[in-house]
């Protein structure tokens, strides 16, 4: 999968060339590519932004370094993404459905917006990360690209897909690892038993609970 990442601040993407996700990119499986939207601007200072129309506070993106921009990357098989609080809203299933795309193009607005024209221009998908504002894409953008990087083939194995949060629906269990005991606190007994059976009837009785109680919309 090849991602690319129209931003204005590329220096923030620095947390993608780390741990699982570097391991991936050196295995060929994911790409990232960077592009500086202020490359493209025509304006001789390089500026991005302008006065919205009709007043307002702050500045919005100008339209045609973002076009110039998208222009430059966009193929037949893109997928054009903009994180936004008016989007719809991410989640496990959106993760799923988005890494099933060849390419991605995340396009990281910033200031009060970007002019309105550019969505007129491409087919773009708006999506949110929750309720609330940011003060950039690029933060929402890392971390709608960490969770549908996870369900590329081969950049973590499918059993650790198969048993986390979300992916029958509830949160997932409690998990433990050595000592086990720590300050007084014991390890649950069934996951020592070497029973596989109990323990998986634990497992899905603790996610129930864990569901329950912080979750309860899920069941």
């Amino acid at each position: 999968m090849k991602i690319d990442i129209l931003t204005l601040f590329p220096e923030m993407f620095s947390p993608l060339n780390s741990s699982i996700l570097k391991r991936a990119v050196d295995a060929g499986i994911l790409e990232f590519n960077l592009i500086n939207i202020r490359d493209f601007s025509k304006d001789k200072h390089k500026k991005c932004d302008d006065y919205p129309f009709g007043g307002g506070a702050g500045m919005l993106m100008s339209v045609q370094p973002i076009y110039d921009a998208i222009k430059s990357v966009k193929k037949e098989n893109s997928k054009i993404i903009f994180p936004s609080p008016k989007g719809v809203k991410f989640d496990h299933k959106k993760a799923k459905e988005l890494s099933r795309f060849e390419h991605l193009i995340f396009v990281c607005g910033h200031y009060e917006g970007v002019d309105e024209r550019i969505f007129e221009l491409f087919d773009i998908e708006e999506i949110s990360l929750g309720d609330y504002v940011l003060t950039g894409g690029e933060l929402p953008s890392m971390v709608m690209i960490d969770s549908l990087s996870r369900f590329v083939d081969g950049v973590i194995s499918k059993e650790s897909l198969e048993n986390e949060s979300f992916s029958n629906g509830l949160l997932e269990y409690p998990q433990y690892t050595r000592p086990a005991v720590f300050e007084g606190i014991k390890v649950p007994e069934v996951l020592l038993s070497g029973n596989h059976q109990e323990v998986e009837r634990w497992r899905k009785e603790e996610s129930f609970k864990c569901t329950k109680k912080s979750r309860k919309d899920l069941l």
